[in-house]
């Protein structure tokens, strides 16, 4: 929880004022014991929010790299699993679930992955966070073979800074349903956006070459 700024805790203590003026002075004592409580339900939320980072942060430095080994990987999954429970209100708690996903494709272990995927789709209140686990989900659909409920999870509102990704995404499923002409519109789509947006956006280029050289061989 953020810290209020002076002028929210001055608009609040007029509200109080006013509604408890007339009983102000017999629940003095009660007032003050209130005051002393918020300041330590800050502390204590200030402190929340510290671990979490810090923990996270070791759990970042645990997973670098392209893989783990095995201890490794136990290490850093339970790291999520701790985050997760003693942080779930945070937004440490989500990375570390998208986190657990990446580490999870690593290991060929696609259920799992879908499944901290769609925990962060499904409770996220930061539309941002959310749209990375869709557009993750979507990639995840292409990849076993159910280009439909990708395009289901595209059609999620995704947000606007991640649109060229989401329409490169939306051209893999396209090209899955043997669609080209959908996906080489999608894939232009992705470049004009991520040129719009000055965003680096690898690999796309390539799929629309491969895809005209395919054209010209039939």
């Amino acid at each position: 929880m953020a810290d209020r700024s002076e002028d929210e805790q001055l608009d609040a203590i007029k509200r109080w004022w006013k509604e408890n003026g007339t009983s102000l002075i017999a629940g003095a004592a009660l007032a003050a014991a209130g005051v002393f409580g918020w300041n330590a339900w800050q502390d204590y939320q200030d402190g929340k929010a510290e671990a979490a980072s810090i923990r996270y942060q070791q759990l970042v430095s645990l997973a670098a790299g392209d893989e783990l080994d095995g201890d490794r990987l136990g290490e850093a999954r339970d790291m999520v699993d701790e985050i997760v429970s003693e942080h779930d209100d945070t937004l440490y708690a989500e990375l570390a679930l998208l986190l657990d996903a990446r580490l999870a494709v690593q290991q060929d272990d696609l259920d799992s992955a879908t499944e901290s995927l769609t925990q962060v789709a499904e409770s996220s209140s930061r539309r941002y966070v959310q749209s990375l686990a869709w557009l993750r989900l979507a990639r995840i659909a292409v990849a076993n073979d159910d280009p439909e409920r990708a395009l289901d999870l595209l059609d999620e509102p995704i947000t606007e800074a991640l649109a060229a990704q989401q329409a490169n995404v939306r051209g893999d499923a396209h090209m899955a349903l043997d669609d080209q002409d959908a996906a080489r519109d999608a894939w232009q789509d992705a470049l004009e956006l991520a040129q719009q947006k000055d965003q680096p956006l690898y690999g796309v280029q390539f799929k629309l070459d491969d895809l005209g050289a395919k054209e010209t061989a039939q």
